[in-house]
């Protein structure tokens, strides 16, 4: 079966998965302790996704980019699942904020704060996973630089791991081999970004469906950062950093 078979398949499993939570959500609005089990504005539930919800809608802004400028097909492939998936989980997780009544943007909220939130006794791995997902030193993570490599917000990007309004500019703008070589780096530094983020979610989200959402993330952009190493290493290049 295609990547792109697959993709399919997954964006039906992911759709039903959404509407059964839905489902179950709604039923329970109703009732007292079912309510109680509503995140909070300033839950790590809420902040993830709203924070992974504007993570995605770049990595599918960049996936139609290279989709136009190259006639690859092992990238245009990438770049198709990448949007497809990355699209259908958006749409997830901006619905479960509609369903718990809760805004897709908190005035004033520093981007990744509920990470920064993690107790104490909650360690996580970070800055020392691979894209195998071999794991080796582990610590607190601290906000703005615990993703999969240690990687920091760089100068103009939101988040950790997105690219900038200029690296944008230059994908739009590269054609080719240029352009396949620079999506797939800056496709890496996204995705070990959204792993780090995932991560946070898979310890301290309460929500189980998003728990389970957030896990399957992790190990999808894992196995995605070993392909997109072995398409960069078959163009001659490397990731970043």
């Amino acid at each position: 079966m295609s990547r792109t078979q697959w993709a399919a398949i997954t964006a039906v499993v992911l759709a039903v998965l959404f509407a059964g939570t839905a489902t179950v959500i709604a039923a329970g609005r109703d009732d007292g302790p079912a309510t109680a089990r509503t995140p909070s504005a300033d839950s790590a539930d809420a902040g993830f996704a709203r924070d992974m919800s504007v993570h995605h809608q770049q990595a599918v802004e960049m996936s139609f980019i290279v989709r136009d400028s190259t006639d690859d097909e092992d990238v245009r492939r990438l770049a198709y699942d990448v949007a497809n998936t990355q699209a259908n989980q958006r749409g997830m997780l901006l619905g479960w904020l509609d369903l718990w009544g809760l805004p897709k943007v908190e005035a004033g909220q520093e981007p990744m704060t509920w990470m920064t939130r993690m107790p104490a006794d909650m360690d996580m791995d970070h800055g020392q996973m691979d894209h195998g997902g071999q794991s080796g030193q582990s610590g607190q993570m601290d906000h703005g630089q615990a993703d999969d490599q240690g990687q920091q917000a760089h100068d103009g990007s939101l988040m950790p791991g997105m690219a900038t309004n200029a690296e944008l500019d230059q994908l739009r703008t590269a054609r080719g081999k240029q352009a396949e070589i620079l999506y797939l780096q800056l496709m890496t530094d996204h995705h070990k970004g959204g792993v780090a983020m995932a991560q946070a979610c898979a310890r301290m989200c309460v929500v189980g469906p998003e728990k389970d959402l957030a896990e399957g993330m992790v190990a999808a952009q894992r196995s995605e950062l070993g392909l997109m190493a072995d398409l960069l290493k078959e163009r001659g290049a490397k990731p970043r950093g």
